[in-house]
């Protein structure tokens, strides 16, 4: 497993991560032992670095890590989102992020965990009662105090990271990024590289959309059809471009979600894919793209492939868009 650094300032990690969320929530019931596996499976091919949040299945994702990592916390970074406020039946209730609430995140979570550190503290989203210097200020002293090694942030603009990067060192910033999700390109991606910041990038393979099991008319689509690019005629026209990345895969020998992930890797060593596997054969999968070497002519066939102007959809509902800072100009 190759390794690089998340930005100048942050951890040495694996080329890939693994993202835990879809063994706890959003994607209908996980098989709890298979997801254990899955973890060690994950270390055992050299991923060390997973990504949770405090809020994936109202704690139960920490719970799981702890579990699955017993014994092997310190071979492992851990990245954790924080700040979400959800109901009893799991609907978001808006962000959280004022210094006494940030404590209380981090003192659940260690808990939970089982450890006495958080490698990568990150706010899920911005709270816009709350400065992003005043967040930044805040994860600032749970360093200092050796609660928390490095600062994250998620899906905000390029303009909140340099601010937060101007209080504390931003390791990354994490945002979708994607065949079909090429938002970051035109400003955020020149931006933080010229900072020396590094992208995880979740969603490469667009909720499942990117599969052959997708192609196959498989997907589970249940809470997936809440994305507009997975519901209806959308769903349609989208498969369509898959089928198209599809025919390059089957020239390559290699499967549609694996060149979508090895078109991210060849995007730069500052950018990390995390791949959100629930089951071994789909690790075993997205590892396998680490192998998959892209020519400057296959690159281009693939982006003819899926042009970003005919991906059809947003990536989240208009209204979950409004509150996304890095759709923001």
């Amino acid at each position: 497993m190759q390794e690089i650094r998340l930005g100048s300032s942050g951890p040495a990690v694996s080329r890939i991560g693994l993202g835990c969320m879809g063994m706890s929530d959003f994607y209908g019931p996980a098989d709890e032992a298979e997801s254990i596996t899955t973890i060690h499976a994950a270390l055992e091919a050299g991923i060390t670095l997973f990504d949770t949040g405090d809020f994936y299945g109202m704690g139960h994702n920490e719970l799981l890590l702890r579990e699955a990592l017993r014994g092997k916390r310190d071979a492992v970074v851990l990245s954790v989102k924080f700040g979400a406020m959800r109901s009893i039946e799991g609907a978001f209730l808006g962000y959280a992020l004022r210094p006494a609430q940030i404590q209380t995140w981090l003192a659940y979570s260690l808990k939970r965990l089982g450890t006495d550190h958080i490698d990568i503290y990150r706010p899920a989203r911005l709270d816009p009662e709350v400065p992003i210097e005043d967040v930044a200020g805040t994860v600032k002293d749970l360093i200092d105090k050796g609660y928390v090694r490095h600062l994250g942030l998620s899906e905000v603009s390029a303009d909140t990271v340099l601010r937060a990067h101007a209080v504390t060192p931003v390791s990354d910033l994490q945002i979708e990024y994607s065949l079909m999700s090429r938002g970051i390109e035109a400003d955020t991606l020149p931006k933080l590289r010229a900072a020396g910041i590094g992208i995880t990038a979740y969603g490469v393979l667009s909720r499942g959309l990117i599969s052959s099991t997708a192609l196959n008319g498989q997907i589970n689509t249940g809470h997936r059809t809440v994305f507009p690019r997975l519901a209806g005629e959308n769903l349609s026209r989208n498969l369509q471009l898959v089928e198209a990345l599809a025919r390059i895969a089957e020239q390559r020998g290699a499967t549609p979600a694996q060149l979508a992930i090895a078109w991210v890797l060849n995007r730069g060593e500052d950018i990390m894919p995390l791949i959100g596997a629930r089951k071994r054969t789909q690790l075993a999968e997205s590892v396998g793209a680490l192998n998959v070497r892209l020519s400057d002519a296959e690159r281009a066939a693939i982006e003819a492939a899926i042009p970003a102007e005919a991906v059809q959809g947003p990536r989240y509902q208009p209204e979950q868009m409004a509150h996304l800072d890095s759709e923001k100009s």
